[in-house]
């Protein structure tokens, strides 16, 4: 059998693609709060319909940015480093593609939508230089020999948009193991290859695909799952709850006060004083005026008054703080983040609340640190260097901790363990791995030795005279 051509590739990519769109765009509809209405009865009124749109108290977001805040590579230490302050040039190329910044939208697309990628190309004209560009699997399609196990993919295709018009041609672009084909795809002639153009990307030799995939939960199946999608049930029954609140809230959380026993009093013509009537001719009643100013009478000794309860607003309240707290023990959300309900809390109990929140990102960190060491062993590839399979990211700590209590537990490390100084500079919270640096040179100029040896090596030794 004939290996398939680009244009083969490109046409699965791009089937791929419109496979998953429907699941992928409705958690992207979803998350940014364009939700299934909740039930509504027949031939509802406008007030209705306006309630439908104040209802909706979208948590989702939330659910994503919380694990995502903790998520922040801020240093790469290479195996063979051997205790160089030196940054390592993956490193150098890491902070010209300003990837501080970008890595977060790589974290909240994988998280959001159960994977993301990540191309690592030679920029144009300068084959030396990595580039980093995070995709969203909206519009990236991968495919791999074993899904759940392999690293990099056979194959990647990536699109510029989507589609708004079927049989209207979109830019798109596939990534072998060897070269880059540039495409228009979706159109009535199929795929049309434009250009191409080889990236050189290899790792021990072997040619590789140039993309990243970043998947913070996926079984042995190769499924992916992110944490917007299982909550979506969660969410609209919590819609449909606040919906009934406010119907509830509008309609019945008032007294009502009723009359019986008493003759209606009718409007009449001023003029000829005859009682006037509706279009359907019934006559037109004067309305009882009654509020918490005014005084009800009635000449009729058989009048009755009497008034008919609010309705108690306390049973939708608990049933919303129900729904909010099951999308929290379902996605491991510290309560309190989605409640707001934080009073007189210890620091002991606090890090209990967040504990299960702690756990899910370790889990996510393990995921995703793989991908981006990957991804570091590709630019290395690009930079003409040697890819380290053993390298490590570094996480920052942002765990809520004491900074007294962590740097007192890192001192007692030093002292007790004999663990080297330098080595708990970065675990200090807020210390980046450039700041370490920056502290190492700061120690090295400020050392009497280290001058001294310096001096001794260019000759500048100043005499000593006697008196």
């Amino acid at each position: 059998m004939a290996d398939p051509t680009p244009e083969d590739l490109a046409q699965l990519g791009f089937d791929g693609i419109a496979k998953d769109r429907p699941r992928l765009d409705t958690i992207d509809d979803n998350i940014r709060g364009d939700q299934a209405d909740p039930y509504i009865p027949q031939n509802a009124s406008d007030l209705y319909l306006t309630l439908v749109q104040r209802c909706k108290t979208n948590i989702l977001p939330l659910l994503v940015k919380t694990p995502a805040q903790t998520l922040a590579v801020d240093g790469y230490t290479r195996s063979d480093s051997n205790g160089s302050e030196e940054a390592p040039a993956e490193w150098v190329a890491w902070q010209d593609n300003r990837m501080d910044a970008r890595q977060a939208s790589v974290h909240r697309a994988a998280l959001q939508y159960g994977q993301s990628y990540v191309t690592v190309l030679p920029k144009d004209g300068e084959d030396s230089v990595p580039v980093f560009r995070g995709v969203t699997p909206r519009l990236m399609h991968a495919a791999y020999t074993d899904p759940a196990a392999d690293a990099l993919p056979k194959w990647a295709f990536q699109l510029e948009q989507q589609q708004e018009t079927e049989g209207v041609a979109v830019r798109g672009w596939l990534y072998d193991s060897t070269t880059v084909y540039e495409l228009m795809v979706g159109g009535k002639k199929g795929p049309e290859v434009i250009s191409s153009r080889p990236h050189g990307v290899q790792i021990n030799g072997e040619p590789v695909c140039p993309v990243v995939r970043f998947a913070p939960d996926i079984d042995l199946e190769g499924r992916v799952t992110g944490v917007v999608e299982p909550m979506i049930v969660i969410q609209d029954r919590l819609n449909q709850t606040v919906f009934d609140l406010l119907v509830a809230q509008t309609f019945g959380s008032f007294k009502v006060r009723t009359v019986s026993g008493m003759a209606p009093e009718f409007r009449r013509d001023p003029e000829t004083g005859e009682i006037l009537v509706d279009t359907n001719g019934r006559p037109i009643a004067i309305p009882v005026r009654a509020d918490a100013s005014r005084l009800l009478m009635a000449p009729d000794a058989d009048t009755k008054f009497n008034t008919l309860d609010e309705t108690p607003l306390s049973g939708f309240l608990e049933a919303i703080d129900m729904a909010v707290k099951h999308m929290s023990v379902v996605s491991q959300t510290p309560p309190h983040y989605l409640l707001g309900s934080i009073i007189n809390i210890g620091a002991e109990a606090l890090a209990a609340a967040e504990s299960a929140l702690q756990r899910a990102v370790q889990e996510y960190k393990n995921a995703l640190g793989e991908s981006w060491e990957t991804a570091m062993m590709i630019a290395a590839s690009i930079q003409g260097g040697t890819p380290d399979p053993r390298a490590q990211v570094n996480w920052k700590d942002v765990e809520s901790r004491s900074l007294v209590s962590t740097v007192d537990a890192l001192g007692k490390a030093v002292q007790l363990l004999k663990v080297p100084p330098r080595a708990m500079w970065t675990r200090i919270p807020g210390v980046s791995s450039t700041d370490a640096e920056q502290w190492a040179q700061m120690q090295e100029s400020d050392d009497p030795g280290l001058r001294m040896a310096d001096a001794i090596a260019s000759n500048t030794i100043p005499e000593v005279t006697d008196g």
